[in-house]
């Protein structure tokens, strides 16, 4: 088990629980409806990037270089794309709306959860 990938998965997975809760709870009356949304998307993507660096994790001792790659491109789109939706969801809440510029931090953070899968599908088709 690579120790790296599987401490950050479980940082990963307390924030997101922790986040979920937080959304489902404390910001469901101080937010709209699709600032809401916009945060469960967040949690969402967080949950399953942090499973698939679970398994990432086990998955090391192959193909050493294209798994810890994987590994960071998810854990960089984590907190591009789930951190700039978490910001943008609470602009308002927390008054600060120049937040909006981050919107285009979205889609990076994207791009890295499919660099992420496809360096993932490159250390499954180089394993023998």
């Amino acid at each position: 088990m690579n120790k790296r990938i599987i401490v950050v998965a479980c940082i990963s997975g307390v924030l997101a629980v922790s986040l979920g809760a937080f959304g489902a709870h404390a910001l469901k009356s101080q937010v709209a409806a699709a600032d809401l949304q916009v945060w469960e998307t967040a949690v969402t993507y967080q949950f399953y990037h942090t499973l698939a660096l679970v398994f990432l994790s086990t998955f090391s001792r192959f193909k050493r270089g294209l798994v810890n790659l994987s590994s960071w491109f998810f854990t960089l789109g984590i907190l591009l794309f789930s951190g700039s939706l978490y910001l943008l969801a609470t602009k308002g809440l927390m008054n600060i709306p120049e937040l909006i510029l981050l919107g285009p931090i979205t889609p990076i953070g994207g791009i890295f959860f499919i660099l992420g899968w496809i360096s993932l599908l490159l250390a499954a088709l180089k394993d023998r």
